[in-house]
């Protein structure tokens, strides 16, 4: 069967040359019938539960059924093609259906909690106790314990929302991808990066139109923004990003109705589990322990960085009056008013840096940072790949061994949904036949080379490469031998972003830019002088970025604890009164956020997206461990950092791995510091 429908083929790595959307209903029916008589068969099975004959044959039975799945979903984010796009929704609904059965079979739960409480459980190595309490509580949120009459209609509830997510995204695709504005005079080009001009012409030019074409993708987006001297063309691009999927657009791609309808079903969800609302049940599997407490760190650390904040935007309201003639701030204005000031006070442009930063270097001081930090090396590896953008390397240790395997896709495309991400592929487990070695996506929207000549990032697009690298060491690092408890697997949401924003310092370290830069044009290093004036900007509105952040993070921690979906107050409402709380910039009334922010609608931040700062204090205290030593790469540190942050995946509570690497509780000190909110 393998031969005739590559998705059922598990004997190596997903053949991506060979898998086609006709395949997809074939293999994912027949993995689903198999695993329900896995199922069936294990539940009812009356011999004493044990690991090795209960626990142990579901989760490699299930796994199968995970990996294909996740082909699919990866094909359907990275080619978003109508026939990917038909083949992942028609079988959406039946495997969801097949998960949110899963969760409230009483068989399976049943059988959990004997192993729980059984004499073996005292046997079981640390790592397998907690799977196992892992799944008990995660039967109990997937409605185990609900009555039976109760369960079809959680399980219903579980598949409406799988494809509204669904459905969000892709109309958040459809909306970017709808909008391009051709420019045909010369003249409203001025301030844009030759490389960006560039590639818009190139743009238009694939379209067989004259002039140049800009989009709502964000290495066109972003440059019109930051560097177009054209008032009008930043407001055409801003109104167009700011309205996406929404009600001023066609009604087919409007977010509102989405929206709406996730949030009555996530709280009809909690409420048949026995909670007040859906934030607690989100927050049962993650470090924080209430509501309360998430709103409490949200608003301390905005009253810390607000009169931070403050001082930024008055600076920039009056820079803009005096230098850009601009007496009103509007937000087509903030990131182009925002880069003039970052000019004029640290002499140099956002631009001039990002000239140093070609693809070929910055890849190779990525990896250089790898293998100095964990002792490993990164190797270019052959592999199948769903698009020429994409390609494969292979981690090894010391000894050549392989340890783990990665795709990157850096471009942005069409087909593409925007932002950057992780993804597994194949995760570390022991087996009968040893151990299977991890495999992990890493996926980016960056700008692709234009003119014959190297793709160059952005500093902060070499920090999202960073970022989307330590996500995935998280991964392909780890030592665990259990799936449940592999890489990123039982890792609580609010710890999963440790790696990943402890791996951007190193994009601030001269020893590592100064290797990893090359001139564009003349092959130059980074000058330490450029580097310096970096450094002094770093924290250039670090108080405006702080409280945008906590902006979003405390709109879906009220979204999904106080707010009243069936109450008179629209979601508009309670995002106006979240920025009068916090925020020093307001955007206009006909913004609509909401419905493009996918983090918490379409992806897996609901009542979570506070994990990014809640994350980014315990990343800045594990890096000022390196810190304290003076060396970036102490070997000691970054052992230790291997052996009790990344290595141990999941196997231990993350608040454990965290005081055995720091010896202590995490201290929110070194991320003010970080940010200039308090003095080195």
């Amino acid at each position: 069967m393998t031969d005739s429908n590559p998705l059922l083929d598990f004997s190596g790595l997903p053949r991506f040359d060979a898998i086609a959307p006709a395949h997809v209903k074939p293999a994912i029916g027949q993995l689903l019938a198999d695993s329900q008589t896995l199922i069936e068969r294990l539940a009812d099975d009356p011999r004493p539960t044990s690991w090795d004959d209960f626990a142990a044959p579901l989760a490699d039975g299930i796994e199968r059924l995970s990996r294909a799945w996740g082909i699919v979903g990866h094909l359907h984010s990275v080619n978003d093609v109508p026939d990917w796009r038909e083949a992942h929704n028609e079988m959406l609904p039946e495997v969801s259906r097949f998960y949110a059965g899963l969760g409230q079979n009483l068989k399976l739960f049943a059988k959990y909690r004997a192993l729980r409480e059984s004499a073996e459980y005292a046997t079981l190595s640390p790592a397998r106790r907690r799977i196992v309490d892992n799944e008990v509580r995660d039967f109990r949120l997937s409605g185990a314990e609900l009555p039976e009459d109760r369960k079809p209609r959680f399980q219903a509830i579980q598949e409406e929302l799988a494809s509204l997510s669904t459905k969000f995204s892709e109309n958040l695709l459809d909306a970017t991808n709808a909008f391009a504005e051709i420019v045909t005079d010369e003249k409203e080009l001025e301030g844009l990066p030759a490389d960006v001009i560039e590639a818009a012409r190139e743009a238009a030019q694939k379209d067989g139109k004259a002039g140049w074409k800009f989009t709502l993708h964000m290495p066109s987006y972003e440059p019109v923004q930051q560097f177009a001297a054209s008032r009008r063309l930043r407001e055409t691009s801003y109104r167009a990003f700011a309205t996406r999927a929404s009600e001023f657009g066609p009604a087919r791609l409007d977010n509102t109705p989405l929206i709406r309808r996730i949030l009555e079903l996530r709280q009809e969800e909690a409420r048949m589990l026995g909670y007040r609302n859906y934030a607690e049940v989100s927050l049962v599997p993650k470090m924080a322990e209430s509501v309360e407490q998430v709103l409490g760190f949200l608003r301390d650390l905005a009253r810390k960085a607000r009169r931070f904040a403050e001082r930024d935007v008055a600076e920039l309201r009056d820079f803009a009056r005096r230098e850009l003639n601009l007496a009103e701030l509007a937000a087509w204005d903030l990131g182009y008013a925002s880069e003039k000031l970052r000019e004029k006070r640290y002499a140099f442009s956002e631009q001039e840096v990002k000239a140093y930063f070609t693809e070929p270097k910055v890849l190779a001081g990525l990896f250089g940072v790898v293998e100095s930090l964990y002792g490993v090396r990164i190797r270019p590896d052959s592999a199948p790949v769903w698009h020429e953008d994409a390609r494969f390397f292979r981690i090894e240790d010391a000894r050549g061994g392989l340890i783990g395997q990665f795709y990157l896709d850096p471009y942005a495309r069409e087909t593409k949904r925007g932002g950057a991400w992780m993804d597994e592929s194949i995760s570390r487990r022991r087996a009968a036949g040893g151990v299977q070695n991890p495999v992990a996506y890493l996926v980016c929207n960056l700008p692709r080379p234009v003119g014959g000549k190297p793709a160059t990032f952005a500093h902060d697009g070499v920090e999202t490469l960073f970022h989307e690298t330590g996500h995935g060491l998280h991964h392909l690092l780890t030592r665990a031998d259990e799936l449940g408890v592999s890489g990123i697997h039982g890792v609580e949401w609010d710890a999963v972003e440790l790696p990943s924003q402890f791996m951007e310092n190193y994009c601030w370290e001269w020893s590592v830019l100064r290797r990893m830069s090359a001139h564009v044009d003349t092959g130059e290093a980074l000058p330490r002088e450029l580097f310096d004036k970096m450094l002094a900007a770093r924290n250039f509105q670090s108080g405006m970025r702080t409280l945008r952040q906590i902006e979003f993070a405390l709109f879906d921690m009220l979204l999904h604890s106080e707010f009243d979906v069936g109450g008179e107050r629209s979601v508009l409402d309670l995002l106006r009164e979240v920025r009068k709380e916090v925020a020093v910039t307001f955007p206009p009334e006909w913004n609509r956020f909401a419905n493009g922010f996918a983090h918490i609608f379409a992806g897996g931040y609901a009542a979570g997206y506070y994990s990014y700062k809640w994350a980014e204090v315990l990343s800045a205290d594990s890096y000022a461990a390196f810190e304290e030593t003076g060396d970036p790469f102490d070997a000691e540190v970054g052992r230790r950092f291997l052996d009790e942050i990344i290595a141990v995946g999941g196997a231990r509570p993350a608040l454990e791995s965290f005081r055995a690497f720091r010896g202590r509780d995490p201290q929110v000190d070194a991320l003010l510091r970080h940010s200039g909110m308090i003095a080195n």
